[in-house]
């Protein structure tokens, strides 16, 4: 095979990438969706559904940050390819075995483990995607993977409201093994076979540390990310509980929020790629989607009485804003040489899930001396402050040619 392979933006490994992704946006989402229902199938009480559905939420990303060093050195020695077929493979049977728990603890254990395989996907698919695409095309491919793919939380709240819970979670196991079949006709990167056999250095999850320069981008490449996970974790999937502080007499029903939020985000996500081919600039167009967040947050928490309906108007704004996610980690793609790009990818969207626990922490830690909605707020404020820094810190790689190594 030609190892200068490249495709056009409507080819198999593109579409299968996006695919992938729809399938799991679609399992990651699920919790979120039926938290409610599902807690209350296993009899916890309100209160025990807030504090446990924090504690499987939590779990999950704990998977998520572990998957995400796994599958991330897997795809740098072993190839993106098997990242892709592994992670999916994982995380069906996890969310197929999700529909048999009968305990919370279960319940727990399943999400920590489709957590590990979830981790993989995204990054796999975008670093594949990266080196597949000509470079002036690049940001456009990567954001019609993530906008096709964050449709697949749009699908899991339609089928939650028709389907049990249990049955859920066996259609997003079913859907992932059906997209195994799919993945037999897609091909590996040429940049990838070009340095499969040379004896250097691949998927060394410790060279992010050795170098400082090396380190300084990997962190700011995490840092960029915090306000999406912050915004859906804490904002969104908690819509119901600020609702009643913010007196909107109407039930604000989550699941509904996550379904415009992340219809939103997916067109978000495809504009920014759009916007960033105009303004040629990665950096650009992200400030301009921070903006937009941060008016989100803002309307958020200066609501007083209003109706469910406003929310989900809010949640769908916040959504859009955060639909930044194919560009950060199409950026943490570009940053690194072929010989760490797919644990930079993979690694980079995985630790910023892996830091709602952190600033799920940071939003408790604030509510007995400030309430919970000024918690919110504050923990906000801090995220959108040290991500808005961090951006500001990253190096643009608008065009970059991906053909280099890491040393």
């Amino acid at each position: 095979m030609d190892q200068n392979r490249q495709v056009s933006l409507f080819s198999i490994p593109v579409l299968v990438a996006a695919l992938g992704y729809f399938v799991d946006i679609y399992d990651l989402l699920l919790f979120s969706i039926v938290r409610i229902k599902s807690l209350k199938d296993l009899g916890l009480a309100d209160a025990q559904i807030t504090t446990d559905g924090l504690e499987i939420i939590n779990n999950q990303m704990y998977g998520l940050l572990i998957g995400g060093i796994l599958w991330g050195v897997m795809g740098d020695k072993k190839g993106r390819l098997s990242v892709l077929f592994g992670s999916i493979l994982l995380y069906s049977l996890a969310n197929i075995a999700n529909g048999f728990v009968q305990t919370v603890d279960q319940y727990g254990w399943c999400r920590f483990v489709a957590g590990i395989g979830l981790a993989g996907e995204l990054g796999a698919g975008i670093t594949l995607v990266s080196e597949l695409i000509p470079k002036e095309k690049r940001g456009i491919a990567t954001s019609m993977v993530a906008g096709v793919g964050l449709t697949g939380a749009v699908a899991a709240y339609f089928i939650a409201q028709n389907f049990d819970w249990r049955v859920c979670y066996y259609i997003g196991g079913g859907l992932g093994l059906a997209l195994l079949m799919l993945r037999i006709s897609v091909f590996e990167s040429g940049m990838y076979k070009s340095i499969e056999d040379k004896a250097i250095s691949k998927g060394n999850f410790l060279m992010f540390f050795s170098n400082g320069r090396r380190f300084k981008k990997y962190a700011l490449s995490i840092l960029v990310g915090l306000p999406t996970w912050y915004v859906i974790g804490i904002l969104v999937t908690f819509s119901k509980e600020f609702g009643k502080l913010f007196n909107i007499n109407e039930e604000v029903k989550p699941g509904l929020g996550i379904m415009y939020a992340y219809a939103a985000i997916s067109i978000g996500d495809i504009l920014i790629g759009l916007l960033s081919q105009a303004l040629r600039s990665r950096k650009k167009a992200l400030y301009i989607f921070y903006a937009i967040t941060a008016l989100g947050i803002l309307l958020f928490f200066t609501q007083d009485g209003g109706s469910a309906s406003r929310m989900y108007f809010i949640c769908a704004l916040l959504g859009f804003g955060t639909g930044f996610w194919a560009i950060f980690v199409t950026m943490a793609a570009e940053h690194f040489g072929t010989n760490l790009r797919a644990t930079a990818a993979t690694t980079v969207p995985n630790m910023v899930r892996g830091a709602l626990p952190l600033i799920v922490h940071l939003f408790t830690s604030l509510q007995p001396s400030f309430g919970f909605v000024n918690a919110g707020a504050i923990t906000g404020v801090i995220v959108m402050v040290i991500s808005v820094v961090a951006a500001l810190l990253t190096e643009e790689t608008f065009g970059k040619d991906l053909n280099f190594l890491e040393e």
